[in-house]
């Protein structure tokens, strides 16, 4: 009888061992291990402009660019930065103007898509020469959401409700609710950019946001960065601090008065919290709370303005 209970105790003691490490290979699967995934398609646009970078890149070797602390002007793009102060916060907005639509791009952590691969933002900007660099929508974090970069289309699972920031192959700025239309008809129309997060913080020049808006269950006031379009080949990014002595943080709302104040038609909120980062000629300019101290979190990707 003792036997037999002996037996049954190392077998139940098997059997609970193989359950755990069943479970923690799905945990480590699911936010640890790194798991890279293929293009599902890919539009003519983002062939024909690599083309045009290639050309781009050649013609910007005949003159050099003018650089200061707040500022970047060459023949193709010009970047203003001005530092504010909104609601005991600092925040940066950047004017950007550019000559052709190639020069807004996208690119991802180690260049790689799929689930738990990451760098700092400005590790991939380096990575990639972006002259200015924000943090995107971090798509990695979720395993839904339209991801289309640079004309390659990475994940077309979707949910009805969730607004994208669709950017076509001029390079304007328009909303899509995913229950709408397919990622891959987006692709197919020529889209060259999807970023899924959101919400809208402007539209056709008016704030669409409330002043009780936020995303989950983020406290109101929060590090933001947001992204949105002016006019033909003119953008306008924000990045805030906040969590900080120094800073308190914006709520969608102020936001949403930061961006439209600065001209946009078209605004949109990416990740923000931790991973807000903005990056400018080989620094990180604002005070990233996703790290130790002052340092920044490791992010799925970027939104970037540059030649490569």
């Amino acid at each position: 009888m003792r036997r037999w209970i002996k037996k049954k105790i190392v077998w139940l003691s098997v059997f609970i061992f193989l359950l755990l490490s069943a479970d923690s290979y799905v945990l480590l699967k699911a936010f640890v291990l790194p798991q890279a995934e293929a293009v599902i398609a890919t539009n003519q646009v983002a062939s024909d402009t690599t083309t045009v970078e290639s050309s781009n890149t050649t013609e910007t070797t005949s003159s050099e660019p003018v650089i200061t602390a707040t500022s970047y002007t060459d023949e193709n793009i010009q970047i203003a930065i001005d530092e504010q102060v909104v609601n005991d916060t600092t925040v940066y907005v950047v004017d950007i103007q550019v000559s052709d639509a190639s020069y807004l791009k996208t690119a991802l952590a180690q260049n790689t898509y799929g689930r738990n691969i990451k760098e700092t933002t400005s590790t991939i900007a380096k990575d990639n020469q972006a002259i200015l660099a924000i943090n995107g929508d971090f798509y990695g974090f979720r395993s839904s959401g339209y991801v289309i970069r640079n004309g390659n289309l990475y994940r077309q699972s979707g949910e009805e409700g969730q607004e994208d920031l669709v950017i076509d192959e001029n390079g304007d700025f328009s909303i899509v609710d995913e229950y709408d239309v397919s990622a891959q008809e987006l692709l197919d129309s020529g889209v060259q950019q999807v970023l899924s997060f959101g919400p809208t913080l402007v539209e056709n020049g008016e704030i669409v946001v409330d002043t009780s808006a936020e995303v989950g269950q983020s406290m109101s006031s929060n590090p933001r960065t947001a992204i949105g379009q002016v006019a033909e080949n003119h953008y306008v990014m924000v990045v805030s601090d906040g969590r900080t002595d120094e800073s308190v943080g914006l709520s969608l709302y102020q936001l949403a008065e930061v961006l439209q104040q600065a001209g946009a038609k078209t605004a949109y909120n990416l990740d923000g919290g931790g991973s807000s980062t903005l990056y400018f000629n080989g620094n990180v300019i604002n005070t990233p709370v996703g790290g130790q101290g002052s340092s920044e979190r490791s992010v799925s990707d970027i939104v970037y303005f540059g030649y490569e």
